[in-house]
């Protein structure tokens, strides 16, 4: 009879893992093994690992927003911050039932770091169960202006690092859509969004350049990335930004000037309010 494979014995398994974290996420089956979908989905929590682990160095606090099952806080808990003494996350998740699930599995887990809030973004912004600062802000997969609540949380709370997956953007296209005559008339620019399809392409790339511009002019040092590869996800945009140690200045101040101009160019002034505080 072949023998089967223990944990111990699947080498992408890093030494003092949760065996039944992973069992719980559904990346060993439940008889501890390894298929070839759960070795995908591994590699995959493993590449967006990699670009979280150096923001950790500094960090004693982590807040997940839109965390869902929060399987970015539990992971990140159980390779870093389980082998520390300090370092807290916060689950931060609307729906209630899912955050009783993810509080019911730290406890299992022995995971006593980890808070999980059933509250919207922004209450928890001004929620005692929150600290004053929280080091690093993530928001994967938070859909349509969820992504930007996210962004004025952090910027609140003063974090040191900022990671963003957007997904679903749409309010940025509205205002395209509904200005669409008049920014027909005005520039030749406008083609780039007379056609719905690319109303909607254009809409979700604007945002995100509209979002990197606002990190910038609030001091931070913005990296764009790939997360996975297109073949998996067409929402895999990372951005990642970490607070500059240089002064407020004229780099500060021409990021806020070209959000700005963006915003003019494409007819969508309206949303200034979100994208140039």
């Amino acid at each position: 009879m072949k023998k089967q494979n223990t944990p111990a014995e699947i080498p992408e398994i890093r030494p003092g893992q949760s065996i039944e974290l992973l069992k719980e996420l559904h990346i060993l089956t439940r008889d501890g093994k390894l298929n070839q979908d759960t070795r995908r989905k591994l590699k995959q929590v493993y590449h967006l690992y990699q670009f979280i682990e150096p923001l950790l160095a500094d960090a004693q606090s982590l807040a997940d927003h839109g965390a869902g099952k929060s399987y970015l806080g539990f992971i990140l808990y159980d390779l870093f911050f389980k082998a520390k003494e300090a370092g807290h996350i916060y689950g931060i998740e609307t729906r209630k039932e899912l955050v009783e699930k993810s509080r019911e599995l730290a406890a299992r887990l022995g995971f006593e770091r980890m808070s999980f809030l059933d509250i919207t973004v922004e209450e928890s912004t001004h929620s005692s169960a929150l600290p004053e600062q929280i080091d690093v802000v993530t928001a994967l997969h938070a859909c349509n202006t969820a992504t930007d609540d996210a962004i004025r949380f952090a910027l609140t709370k003063h974090a040191k690092h900022i990671v963003l997956v957007p997904c679903c953007q749409a309010e940025v296209a509205a205002a395209m859509r509904a200005g669409k005559s008049a920014a027909l008339a005005k520039t030749p620019l406008s083609e780039l969004w007379r056609h719905p399809i690319h109303t909607r392409e254009l809409g979700s790339h604007l945002s995100n350049v509209l979002r990197c511009l606002l990190l910038e002019s609030h001091g931070y040092q913005v990296t764009v990335t790939e997360l996975v590869g297109w073949e998996h996800s067409m929402k895999n945009e990372l951005i990642i930004a970490t607070k500059s140690a240089a002064k407020s200045g004229r780099p500060q101040q021409i990021a806020r000037e070209r959000a700005e101009a963006i915003l003019r160019e494409f007819n969508i002034e309206e949303l200034a309010p979100r994208f140039t505080y």
